[in-house]
């Protein structure tokens, strides 16, 4: 990927990411550049087709396009940050990030977004006015 690309999506992202919006700057590791519809999926290589990932988040996600919803137990696509609204799938309560469609719970469960060190930094961040 050439370096106009990379830096349009960080850009269009607002630095943070897209799925669980933790901000880069707050994290020790640099966010990926990764295919919504993967490669293996015949994804494009267009910026339409790529999104900011925290490594947790992008590692989670890997190549699934879909996931089952917790509550329903029904096959359900993943949230898809060129199409979907975050807000319309996504509720911020406390520093947790609470799937509100299915489309949202399944992701929600699917990336992991509510564990261990992401949850803390979140909630953290959330105390000291820093995320919103």
């Amino acid at each position: 990927m050439d370096a106009a690309t990379s830096q349009f999506v960080r850009q269009r992202a607002g630095n943070r990411c897209e799925y669980c919006h933790l901000p880069q700057n707050f994290s020790g590791l640099r966010f990926h550049i990764e295919h919504i519809v993967a490669r293996q999926h015949r994804g494009p290589d267009d910026a339409d087709n790529l999104a900011l990932a925290c490594p947790e988040c992008n590692l989670h996600k890997g190549t699934n396009l879909t996931g089952v919803d917790p509550d329903a137990r029904k096959v359900t696509p993943l949230f898809h940050p060129r199409r979907d609204r975050w807000e319309d799938h996504f509720a911020l309560v406390g520093g947790s990030i609470v799937g509100k469609t299915p489309t949202g719970r399944t992701t929600e469960w699917l990336l992991g977004m509510n564990t261990g060190d992401r949850l803390r930094l979140r909630q953290r961040l959330v105390r000291l006015g820093l995320f919103a």
